[in-house]
């Protein structure tokens, strides 16, 4: 794959995605047709990235407890590279706080 030079948005979406926690996997090609899967480890946790019925690449985090069931991991697809992020802080999710608020008495 060559890449021109001056292509700059190609330079700062890569700078992006190094610096925020992203992690180049593979092409999409290596997972061609739905239902292709491919396993790879990133700094010790096994990630599976697979291509689903709805052709979509969806990446999961395989856990290593008896009954844990995958967990999905973001996954991003540039320039036909397949990304997924590690960061545990980007999959939390977060509700919003309950405000009480005690009204007053007339």
């Amino acid at each position: 794959m060559t890449i021109p030079p001056d292509d700059r948005t190609f330079r700062r979406e890569m700078a992006t995605a190094y610096r925020s926690g992203w992690h180049f996997i593979d092409l999409v090609t290596a997972i061609p047709h739905c239902g292709d899967s491919l396993m790879v480890t990133l700094f010790g946790d096994p990630i599976v990235v697979a291509r689903e019925e709805d052709d979509e690449v969806r990446a999961y985090r395989c856990l290593r407890k008896p009954r844990g069931a995958p967990q999905p991991v973001r996954c991003a697809i540039r320039y036909d590279m397949i990304f997924v992020n590690l960061d545990r802080r980007d999959h939390q999710l977060f509700e919003p706080e309950a405000i009480s608020a005690t009204p007053r008495s007339a």
